[in-house]
């Protein structure tokens, strides 16, 4: 989910050739779960091989990436690693809300309920271990760097980004803000028309924009206040934040008070802020990663796509070709692309 500040932030919507040329750090899991969300059938049966095994992952990132490729972006993507002790609170409910979900699916599917079957089996989405390993041989397929996360993959790519490694992080949660990512795009992966929740209307749906420096100026704050409000609000690490204040009563909070104050004055119970604050600071992060796109290995993909998982070998080949004329590996300017702004 991550934090909620959506209503108080400045977003500047782009087109997706404005981020031609510029390397940006993908949040992985994040990206994942919205192909395995979004790319499903009517009733929300995920799309699935001959053998029953979930493709949806796959389709999303094998379609989604070859067109950021296209468009001449730079794709980084960023898994995560393993999370601290004190989000386990946070994925236990997670895990209990996909349960419940699972069971309003199976209830939907036994009435006939198409809608109710779509909406359940869109919150009841699980990435596997399997799932994960695929997408990663597949990236390294396309000859698209993948970097593994110490732990939060948000966390790492603000780091790459604050290194110039990377021009911007994407993901559809604010937490790379938090983390201090200079530059944030959302919407990335679900750019173009959207329909509309119980409505035949759909929407056109462009990547935003978001950027600190604009963000904290415009507010009034400091970076270590905005990680307080996001806490104040909830985060993926104190779930539910604190009873009766939302983003608005936070920012108020922050602006008249100091951190200090906000954190001795408030009851932030079953949490420590102190501790919430502290790792949004200063996370676990890794230097030594290698950013390298390479040649993509089109006999492999097609192998794994069309031989083993059922994909249409008509579109596979259209995804090979624009790897084959687009593909980072063969950019002459690629070093002075690299650094991110």
């Amino acid at each position: 989910m991550g934090v909620q500040i959506s209503g108080i932030l400045d977003k500047n919507p782009v087109e997706i050739t404005d981020l031609s040329g510029r390397v940006i750090a993908i949040d992985a899991y994040n990206t994942i779960y919205q192909f395995l969300s979004i790319i499903r059938q009517p009733d929300g049966t995920p799309l699935m091989d001959t053998a029953g095994r979930v493709t949806s992952h796959l389709s999303g990132l094998l379609y989604r990436t070859s067109k950021f490729i296209e468009a001449g972006i730079l794709p980084v993507f960023v898994f995560d690693g393993k999370p601290p002790a004190f989000k386990n609170v946070t994925l236990e409910r997670r895990e209990q809300v996909k349960s419940q979900a699972e069971k309003k699916l199976e209830e939907a599917l036994s009435s006939g309920d198409v809608e109710g079957a779509r909406k359940a089996a869109q919150a009841a989405s699980r990435l596997t271990k399997d799932m994960v390993a695929d997408a990663k041989k597949l990236l390294d397929l396309m000859g698209v760097p993948a970097t593994q996360a110490p732990s939060e993959a948000e966390a790492q790519a603000a780091h790459m980004t604050k290194r110039g490694d990377a021009y911007a992080t994407a993901s559809q949660d604010y937490d790379s803000l938090l983390f201090g990512s200079p530059k944030l795009v959302r919407n990335l992966t679900v750019t173009g028309k959207k329909k509309l929740p119980n409505k035949e209307t759909y929407v056109e749906v462009k990547p935003e924009l978001i950027e600190l420096k604009k963000v904290l100026a415009g507010l009034g704050i400091t970076q270590e206040k905005l990680v307080v409000l996001g806490i104040l609000v909830g985060t993926d690490f104190n779930a539910g934040g604190v009873r009766g204040i939302g983003p608005k009563k936070a920012l108020a909070l922050v602006q008249s008070k100091s951190v200090d104050e906000i954190l001795t004055e408030t009851d932030f119970s079953p949490y420590d802020p102190q501790m919430v604050l502290d790792f949004f600071m200063n996370p676990p992060v890794e230097d030594g990663y290698k950013i390298e796109w390479k040649k993509p290995d089109e006999d492999g993909i097609k192998k794994m796509m069309v031989d083993d998982h059922s994909f249409s070998e008509e579109r596979v080949g259209k995804v090979l070709e624009t790897l084959r004329k687009k593909s980072p590996h063969t950019q002459k300017s690629l070093g002075s692309w690299f650094k991110g702004s």
